[in-house]
């Protein structure tokens, strides 16, 4: 009788359902100077959510040294994404665990460029689209660098709306305004906390009375209008003269004149 076939176990991708220890995270897909640190710190002030500094996923990496490192992983059906997906999914467990709360929110722009493996990983994840303006991206980018390239930053933030667009279109999830944001800040919480199936609370509102960690620059925004503790009313709106013309066409797909 000839040796016995030894099939490969079918590989965790996608993670089955209880598969993780965060099952259904939320994450905020937004550009760059979207006001994602403004949602976060109204979000971390409720009594039941966590949205810590950015968390920078996509940048933690598993690195597999020797062949036999990968063989053996092979056999239980993981490969290097699915054993990330793992950690990053260990880091969430390990922030939402510290916190004693009860939901963690993602809200690093970077998310934007790997929302097919957010959604691959935490298939139960929620998502939740903020949107700007794309010129007034660009403004607030040119402001806190006075030395930067323009076109080179309306690049950088096309990459990044594309890629918002790109998911808002392939997945279910709540879109909200920065600039609605700070208009009707309550209005806007609220459908939040109904989304992600927690309660609202005005306490929300007043997020300088909280601790939210520091503001500093590459784990979120770091500027004198969120250092301030209190809700800014965003820039208005650019004219159609002010629009850049590669982000027109996205800003008018967005429901922006211009």
């Amino acid at each position: 009788m000839g040796a016995a076939t030894t099939r490969r176990p079918a590989p965790a991708r996608p993670a089955p359902r209880g598969a993780r220890l965060v099952p259904d995270p939320v994450f905020v897909i937004s550009s760059v100077r979207s006001g994602s640190t403004l949602l976060r710190v109204l979000l971390n002030s409720h009594p039941s959510v966590r949205a810590p500094h950015e968390m920078h996923l996509r940048t933690l990496e598993v690195r597999l040294q020797k062949a036999y490192s990968e063989k053996a992983m092979d056999k239980l059906g993981l490969d290097r994404a699915e054993l990330e997906h793992l950690l990053w999914d260990r880091v969430l467990h390990r922030e939402l665990v510290h916190s004693g709360k009860d939901v963690i929110v993602d809200k690093t722009p970077g998310n934007a460029l790997i929302w097919r493996r957010l959604h691959e990983a935490w298939p139960d994840a929620r998502f939740v689209f903020l949107l700007r303006h794309p010129a007034s991206m660009v403004t607030s980018l040119v402001n806190g660098r006075p030395d930067r390239d323009l076109e080179a930053t309306v690049s950088e933030v096309k990459t990044y709306v594309d890629a918002v667009h790109e998911a808002r279109a392939a997945l279910p999830g709540l879109t909200v305004r920065y600039e609605e944001l700070t208009e009707d800040p309550a209005g806007v919480t609220k459908k939040i906390c109904e989304f992600i199936g927690v309660e609202w609370t005005p306490e929300m509102l007043n997020y300088g009375k909280q601790d939210h960690g520091p503001f500093q620059a590459f784990i979120g925004d770091w500027s004198d209008n969120i250092k301030s503790g209190t809700i800014q009313q965003a820039r208005p709106l650019p004219s159609a003269e002010e629009v850049p013309a590669r982000l027109r066409e996205i800003s008018r797909a967005w429901g922006y004149p211009c």
